[in-house]
This record gives C-alpha cells, sequence and structure tokens, in this order.
C-alpha cells in the first residue's frame, strides 16, 4: 500500500484538532504543482514541522486541485485551519515571495475523514527523513520503512475508530467510484467525502463549467446533490452536477430537472408561480452542455428518477 506523509503547519494542524472536521482543505502556497503522488482513498499523514517532528494525525487524500483563494475559501471555510479568509491569506503570505495579487490562486489537497492524534500518541518521522523534505515524501508498506511506519499508526488508530461495530455492514465507501484500492481494515474500508471534498470533485469533472449554461465564473458555481444528502443520498460525483447558483436553487426547489437522457426540463410552474421564467425556458429540452468524461462518474439513472418523482414540479 502506498502512502504519503506530509508536512504540516502546526498552526494549521492545532487550529483543525479543535474543530472535528469531516474534510480539510490541505493548502500548498503555490498554484503551479500538481498532486499525483498517491491514489484517491490513500492515506495522507500528518508529519508536523520542527521543532515537533511527529506525526500527529491522519487524513485520506480525495483529490488534488487549484482554485482562487477566495473559492477555497468559500468551499471549505475554517476547514482551510484558521477562523478567517484575512488569516487564510497572512498564513499563505508566509510562504510566498511574491505577494501582489489579492485572490492569488492556491493549490488544494482535499483530504477527508481526518484523525488528529493525542500528544501521547504522536510517531516517530520516518528513519529516512531528511530535514531537507520541504513538502513530504511517499512510503509503501512493501518496503521496510514503510511497514514499519504504517504499523505504528495502524495500531495508534485502533484508539480512534469513530464508527460502531453495529455499523460495519451499513458503511459505503464513497471513494469507491474513483480508481482508488479498497483496503482490508476497517478505518481504511470506511473512508467517506464531506461536503467540501465533493465540491471539488464536482467541479473538476465538470470541467469548471456549469453543465447546464456554461458558465464558467468560478465563485457563482455549485455541486448540486440530485438526491439530496439528507435523503441519505451519496457524496458521489455520479449523484451531482455543477449548476450556477440561481438553477442549482430551482433544481433543489423542484423548478427544473433532467432526464436519464441528460435532457432538461423546466417546469411550466415558473410561468404559473411567478408570471417569468423567460430566461430558464431557452434550456428547456437542451441536453446538458458538458458531463464528466468517465462512465462512472455521469449522472446516475437512479439519483436522476428519485429527483423527477420527489422533487421536480411538472
Amino acid at each position: 500500500m502506498k502512502f504519503y506523509v506530509g508536512n504540516t503547519d502546526f498552526k494549521w494542524y492545532s487550529y483543525l484538532s479543535q474543530i472535528n472536521p469531516e474534510d480539510v482543505n490541505f493548502w500548498q502556497p503555490g498554484g503551479k504543482t500538481n498532486f499525483k503522488v498517491i491514489s484517491p482513498g490513500s492515506p495522507f499523514l500528518l508529519k508536523l514541522k520542527s521543532p515537533y517532528n511527529a506525526i500527529a494525525g491522519i487524513g485520506f487524500f480525495s483529490s488534488h486541485t487549484f482554485l482562487p483563494i477566495s473559492v477555497a475559501w468559500d468551499t471549505f471555510k475554517d476547514r482551510n485551519g484558521c477562523e478567517t479568509i484575512d488569516e487564510l491569506r497572512t498564513m499563505i503570505s508566509n510562504y510566498r515571495a511574491e505577494w501582489w495579487d489579492v485572490n492569488p490562486t492556491i493549490g488544494c489537497i482535499v483530504l477527508t475523514n481526518p484523525i488528529f492524534f493525542e500528544k501521547n500518541d504522536w510517531i516517530e518521522p520516518p528513519t529516512d527523513w531528511a530535514k531537507s523534505i520541504v513538502q513530504g515524501k511517499s512510503y509503501n508498506t512493501e518496503e521496510t520503512i514503510g511497514q514499519q511506519i504504517w504499523a505504528k499508526v495502524e495500531s495508534c488508530l485502533q484508539k480512534y475508530l469513530f464508527f460502531d461495530v453495529a455499523d460495519e455492514n451499513k458503511s459505503q465507501l464513497s471513494l469507491e467510484q474513483t480508481d482508488s484500492p479498497l483496503y482490508g481494515k476497517s478505518i481504511l474500508a470506511k473512508v467517506r467525502l464531506g461536503q467540501g471534498a465533493f465540491r471539488v470533485l464536482i467541479t473538476d469533472a465538470y470541467s469548471r463549467k456549469c453543465s447546464i449554461s456554461g458558465e464558467r465564473t468560478l465563485p457563482v458555481l455549485e455541486a448540486a446533490h440530485i438526491k439530496p444528502y439528507t435523503k441519505s443520498g451519496p457524496h458521489f460525483i455520479s449523484n451531482g452536477l455543477l449548476l450556477r447558483s440561481d438553477l442549482h436553487k430551482l433544481f433543489d426547489s423542484g423548478y427544473l430537472t433532467i432526464t436519464d437522457e441528460y435532457k432538461i426540463e423546466v417546469s411550466n410552474r415558473i410561468r404559473q408561480e411567478f408570471e417569468n421564467g423567460k430566461d430558464y425556458y431557452q434550456y428547456h429540452g437542451a441536453i446538458l452542455r458538458n458531463i464528466p468524461n468517465r462512465e462512472i462518474d455521469k449522472p446516475q439513472k437512479t439519483y436522476i428518477e428519485w429527483h423527477n418523482s420527489n422533487v421536480f414540479k411538472p
């Protein structure tokens, strides 16, 4: 099994360890280097920088993307590791020599289901960890050092399991729709996506364009569940659409929907109830402008049928 050990800012770690988030943005101050070291679902260990020098937690890699700092804040809020966007700007500026852009793009490594260890459970870093390592390093449990580190982490995790044994048969792996490996241990078999991770995956799966209008302005694009999360709709890409904010509201309110052939249907109720809707009826009967490339990520018929039966107002 391949996993990653990432150099972690203590201030970021300390703040997040107090709020128990469902997912976090392990941000990178630069916005140019892609993170392709591990696959979705793989463990990402949080190794605190000097003077702490200890593995103090773990998250599970969901995806990597680049976002303007304003959109990163809107997506993750305090799960960026601080209370305000101004604090986030300050934290990032400490790592960037040039800071002339008021809304710079940063790298976002999205980690879901983070677990923060108590101090007496912190683990010593790998024996080959060099002071010159800036971002982090990958390891494999098929190699001696990787095996040694993971054995310690795995032992520690038994203390932090947060799902009841009774829930074992009801668990579902939200990352199963990616190419991620499946692990036998219960802590890894129960990785679930958070809302922030879902939004990032949907945004990139739909090429950062509204699936109905084609709008590209990121701040107004939202990840919409076809079957709501509150109704047991999972954080799967196949249960999502990327929609402009007004279209998202209409979709959630039942004034528009899609068919299993990806055609858009706009309800007559807009005209009847609001004596308006010209801007929206132009989409009626049209095919979604863009959908994910992978077949497994395309809107799933089951969720579409649920929305048409339970939400849409014909």
